[in-house]
């Protein structure tokens, strides 16, 4: 769907209810009365075959009797009338509609699906609530009550949350810019609503309700760019299997493990909670108040001393950190505070404290350079009434400008005392919770958001590792592996593959029978390790066979007869194929990891890892999603110590992190470019002194048929089929090349050696030299919706970029917009030609329609290359610019 006409469905002129009633139990009639009463603008005109007017509006017999085509429809008949309604709407010319009925199987909503494309007609349903849109004063939507004008955008799989999330709203006074129930997102899904949401200026914060996503790789490409501009904060249900069947039986749709979904969320830059009620306290910190945080430390004020511990022990648990006063700031403090001579963090002014003794120490704390984050918590006091003490902070606020203080939440404890000291804390848009708990929880979502935010935007290390990999020989290898017949590899086979990765296996000699495995183990020397070769066996070791230090040649004899005879017993049908043997590797004083891939159904291939066990689940990993660099391996290690799944051990030599991260972007890398790998799993990995040594290794294959409009990764890895080696016009030789994240530093370099005209040129204007946030966007691109080309060259004992072009694609995929610019030192090279046909034949092979581009006519060069390639030329003198146009379907 394009951006114009999802544009067009979020501006509606004039609506149409079909099947509008006077009945208050019908869906027809709420609707009706809602937009009726919400101040709509335009023409509301019921289609009803039963009444002659609805709700005392003159009603339409059909929709072929409507006097003019509606921008939008809300259908609110049943669903056995759906299909034949919305070709009635298509006949008629009308190219919106919202779907309210419920209850349609998987047959009926792609039997629906079709009609609609055919009919050229948008949907927005089936199952949903409707659509608020209150800055028009829309609300066509069977809600229970209306939705205030504010800058909010919440998106719902759930009608019955919109319905909790509107009741909320009211009564926080918290306003939304689009309030969008999608139910079954027969059409419109998430994807498409944040790519019009990130874009739309109106809109502040996102908020997401999800039961199931289908197209993965399109909606993490969506999320990231907005998250990019905005906050968007996304509940997801099914954490459990129970919750996940049941988001199954709501929505349709297929799952895959709650924690990938994890992974994809911090992938994606966005915030994730657990429940309504965090996303309540979310919305308030973050979505209202989005600026990020400065530092995570946290500075707590209070006037009793329980309520302080409960929220310190919070902050602690969820890995927070609380503020360190100077010496200067506890000496003022002190001063005001007379029980006292020894104020720490959190400042108890304690429960005699007056509203003027809070307003003293409130104003050393909002001046203290230390003091970023301040909670104030405050239990009722005989004093003085809670209010009071609300109107002191919001006062004191009010004298210090949004940007130059700290960033404050409160939490007022107690019911009745307390509510008109939080009703004042919402006048002034301070958050406020109700407990120390639920403020500091609140707190930590600003801070996740943050790491979050920083991890989109980190420079990941550079590894040498390019020379352990060959793709090309592992490729050959699984070709031959699927042409024989295999499609389990067990560790003497895996790692003729994984070798090529860098990824190194004990040595491994196999046996077929008892008495070869006897001759094969005097070979191997002892002590040896006896393993069972079975792929129908999924755990050997829970059925005896795995057997470790066997010590002479009789005794690994012997235990493969027993190992033979057990399997018989527990596995009658089982499929033998050997016997794999392994001298013991010391394990003194080395950790045993475990790395594992796995396919899920929606995400494609997902990394996990953790320590070493028989059986590795998803609760029993941290997981990524391919592919990897050194900045997001880093990413999941820490993951994987947060979850307790990787723990640090009391070594003689600590596990290298930094190989580690290595290892695993080799074995992401081995994902990414062998699409017939199914899963693999390393155990025992053990790591010591720098070195990974994989004692077991299986790797499952699956010949991989691409499915239409299906892509097999989650996410775009980087395109190294579009690396090329080209010749300049002064006969040296340099590399174009897609843009890394990892080019951040050398992009800086040629950012500063661009002369000031030449920046004028590009940029239109003097601008600054780019700081890291905005490197990182120009490295770290999105290749699904972005290319950025660039030619390097080697220079004394590093490379330097010599020239850049880049090209956004709008999310149609119909237009693209192109710069290019070239070192100042470099210009005449030839460069500007080079980088220019590798943004148009880029754009010819993913079927972009159009390039454009602008540039200033005093850009000679840049209009003359444009006009040699084909462009058409045009001066916008309004503007006083030069517009670059090339049509590629032409071309």
């Amino acid at each position: 769907m394009s951006m114009k006409r999802i544009s067009l469905f979020f501006s509606p002129r004039s609506v149409a209810v079909i099947g509008a009633s006077n009945n208050p139990g019908r869906a027809g009639y709420i609707v009706m009365r809602n937009l009726l009463q919400g101040g709509f603008k335009g023409p509301i005109m019921p289609v009803s075959p039963k009444h002659n007017a609805v709700h005392g509006v003159l009603a339409y017999p059909s929709i072929e009797h409507l006097p003019h085509v509606p921008s939008l429809a809300v259908i609110c008949t049943n669903k056995a009338t759906l299909n034949t309604v919305i070709r009635e709407l298509g006949r008629l010319g009308c190219q919106h509609a919202i779907i309210i009925a419920a209850g349609l199987n998987t047959q009926q909503k792609i039997s629906l699906k079709h009609t609609a494309k055919s009919a050229n007609v948008t949907l927005l349903g089936s199952n949903c609530l409707g659509l608020l849109i209150p800055h028009l004063g829309l609300n066509a939507s069977f809600s229970h009550t209306v939705a205030q004008s504010g800058r909010l955008a919440f998106v719902s799989q759930s009608a019955a949350v919109c319905s909790t999330i509107l009741d909320w709203a009211r009564n926080k006074r918290i306003g939304f810019s689009y309030f969008v129930s999608v139910g079954d997102c027969i059409d419109i899904d998430f994807d498409e609503l944040l790519d019009f949401l990130g874009r739309d200026p109106k809109t502040k914060a996102i908020l997401l309700y999800i039961d199931n996503i289908e197209d993965v790789r399109r909606f993490i490409s969506a999320a990231r760019a907005a998250a990019f501009s905005k906050p968007v904060i996304v509940i997801k249900t099914g954490r459990t299997q129970a919750g996940a069947e049941a988001a199954f039986i709501h929505t349709g749709g297929s799952t895959s493990d709650d924690a990938v979904y994890d992974a994809m969320f911090q992938r994606a830059g966005m915030l994730r909670v657990n429940d309504l009620r965090e996303l309540f306290a979310a919305t308030q910190t973050l979505a209202l108040h989005p600026k990020l945080l400065q530092i995570e430390q946290l500075t707590i004020l209070t006037n009793g001393g329980g309520p302080a511990i409960m929220a310190v022990d919070t902050l602690l648990q969820h890995s927070g950190k609380l503020t360190q006063l100077s010496q200067q700031t506890r000496d003022a403090l002190n001063k005001v505070i007379p029980q006292s001579d020894m104020t720490s963090n959190p400042v108890d002014i304690f429960g005699d404290s007056s509203p003027q003794r809070y307003q003293k120490a409130l104003d050393i704390l909002l001046k203290a350079p230390e003091v970023k984050n301040l909670l104030i918590i405050h239990t009722p006091s005989a004093l003085a009434p809670s209010e009071d003490y609300a109107e002191i902070i919001a006062t004191t606020l009010d004298k210090i400008h949004k940007m130059a203080r700290p960033y404050v939440i409160t939490n007022f404890m107690g019911e009745e005392a307390a509510y008109e000291a939080r009703y004042v804390c919402a006048e002034h848009a301070i958050p406020t919770y109700r407990t120390p708990e639920g403020a500091v929880g609140a707190f930590m979502h600003l801070v996740n958001y943050r790491r979050n935010q920083k991890h989109l935007t980190q420079t990941p290390e550079s590894t040498s590792d390019d020379d352990q990999i060959d793709s090309q020989a592992a490729k050959l290898q699984v070709e031959h592996f699927i042409s024989q017949g295999f499609s389990h590899l067990s560790t003497h086979l895996a790692s003729q593959i994984l070798s090529h990765y860098g990824v190194h296996c004990i040595e491994t000699l196999i046996a077929l029978t008892p008495s070869e495995a006897k001759e094969q183990a005097q070979k191997l020397g002892f002590p040896i390790a006896l393993k069972l070769i079975s792929a129908s066996i999924p755990s050997k070791s829970e059925v005896g066979g795995v057997v470790l230090n066997l010590n002479d040649a009789h005794e690994v004899e012997q235990t493969a007869f027993a190992m033979l005879l057990r399997i018989k017993e527990t596995y009658p049908h089982a499929e033998i194929e050997g016997f794999s043997l392994q001298r013991m590797a010391p394990r003194a004083g080395v950790q045993e990891l475990r790395i594992a891939v796995k396919t899920e159904q929606n995400f494609g291939p997902v990394i996990l890892l953790g320590e070493a066990g028989t059986g590795l689940e998803f609760s029993q990993a941290a997981v990524a999603l391919p592919p990897l660099n050194m900045n997001l391996a880093k990413y999941l290690i820490a993951a994987a110590h947060d979850k307790g799944v990787l723990k640090e051990r009391t070594l003689p030599d600590k596990v290298d992190k930094y190989r580690l991260c290595a290892l695993l972007t080799r074995v992401s890398q081995l994902v990414v470019d062998q699409p017939d790998i199914h899963s693999i799993e390393l155990n025992p990995i053990l790591a010591s002194s720098g070195q990974f040594l994989v004692l077991d290794a299986d790797i499952t294959l699956r010949p991989y048929q691409p499915k239409l409009g299906k892509k097999r990764l989650a996410i775009r890895p980087y395109p190294k089929e579009l690396v090329t080696q080209i010749t300049l016009t002064n006969n040296t030789h340099a590399i174009l090349r897609p843009i890394k994240p990892e080019d951040e530093r050398t992009h800086q370099e040629f950012d500063q050696s661009l002369t000031k005209e030449d920046r004028y040129k590009r940029f239109f204007g003097e601008l600054p030299q780019f700081n890291h946030e905005q490197l990182a966007k120009m490295t770290q691109i999105d290749y699904d919706r972005e290319m950025a080309f660039i030619v390097s060259q080697p220079y004394k004992s590093t490379y330097r970029t010599l020239g850049v072009s880049r090209v956004l694609m709008d999310p149609d995929n119909h237009n693209a917009e192109f710069s290019v610019i070239v070192r100042s030192d470099c210009q005449g090279l030839g460069l500007g030609r080079v980088l220019m046909q590798a943004v148009i034949k880029h754009c010819q092979s993913i079927g972009v329609e159009m390039v454009v581009g602008i540039t200033l006519p005093e850009n000679i060069g840049m209009i003359e290359l444009s006009k040699k390639l084909g462009f058409t030329v045009t001066r916008d003198f309004s503007e006083g610019t030069v517009d670059m146009r090339l049509e590629i379907s032409k071309l």
